[in-house]
């Protein structure tokens, strides 16, 4: 079983003295070539602070994120579960979960970057800045990472649960397998109605990813995680071709 995620504008600062980024230790290693070329590019243009601000759409405030990308490859790392801050990953609390629990996150969580292409959740990484509509000069990020990425899902076997937003599913789409669906989340109105969620949206899947921790399951087919649902207090439903819907 995979679960994609997608990153986090925010980074934690810090990671493990003595240890930098080395793009040979990460997961899916045929992603190397993208991973450096996306790596030498950011790191040219943080030499231009103007350029950067643009092609990054930073604020006034946000100099440091020029300062994070200028240092890219001397800085120390931590694991990506660890990096990412905000919403969904504080709904994953990786700090809290118990050592078999995180190991099962690091073996089936995977992180969809615009830097680095799909990401283990272990994989030790920077802090950095770029997002899926930054604009690297002479590297569109969609024609760098679509088909790479998607090969490396094509190549994935069993149940694939995307909890990715539409823009960085964009830049791997899902294979067409019967186990790959896009996970949706609802709430459910008085009347019954189910409508999607916007504020709520990244808690929902955090939660929904530390649940699947502590069950600590590696579900075969997308029957078995619907049923461990049924059994578990987690609202999960098929809804359309290729989509689950999680209610919360």
């Amino acid at each position: 079983m995979l679960v994609l995620l997608p990153p986090s504008e925010t980074k934690r600062d810090g990671g493990e003295a003595g240890r930098s980024l080395d793009l040979t230790a990460l997961r899916h290693p045929q992603l190397t070539a993208q991973r450096s070329a996306a790596v030498s590019a950011l790191t040219a243009l943080s030499r231009d602070v103007v350029a950067s601000t643009a092609a990054l759409g930073l604020g006034p405030t946000q100099g440091f994120e020029i300062e994070r990308n200028n240092a890219l490859e001397s800085s120390p790392v931590m694991p990506a579960i660890d990096r990412y801050t905000g919403v969904l990953y504080d709904g994953i609390d990786t700090v809290s979960l118990t050592a078999e629990q995180r190991a099962w996150v690091v073996r089936h969580v995977v992180v969809n970057s615009a830097l680095f292409g799909l990401l283990g959740a272990g994989d030790e990484i920077p802090a950095y800045r770029l997002s899926h509509d930054s604009r690297l000069p002479g590297l569109p990020l969609k024609k760098l990472w679509r088909a790479a990425n998607a090969e490396v899902l094509a190549a994935t076997p069993g149940v694939i649960l995307d909890l990715r937003s539409e823009s960085y599913a964009a830049l791997g789409p899902l294979p067409g397998h019967d186990d790959a669906h896009y996970l949706r989340v609802v709430t459910q109105t008085a009347t019954g109605q189910k409508k999607a969620l916007t504020h709520f949206n990244k808690k929902g899947k955090g939660v929904f990813v530390r649940q699947l921790a502590q069950a600590g399951r590696d579900h075969e087919s997308v029957e078995s995680l619907l049923e461990w649902a049924a059994t578990s207090g987690v609202r999960l439903d098929r809804g359309k071709p290729g989509e689950l819907e999680l209610t919360v």
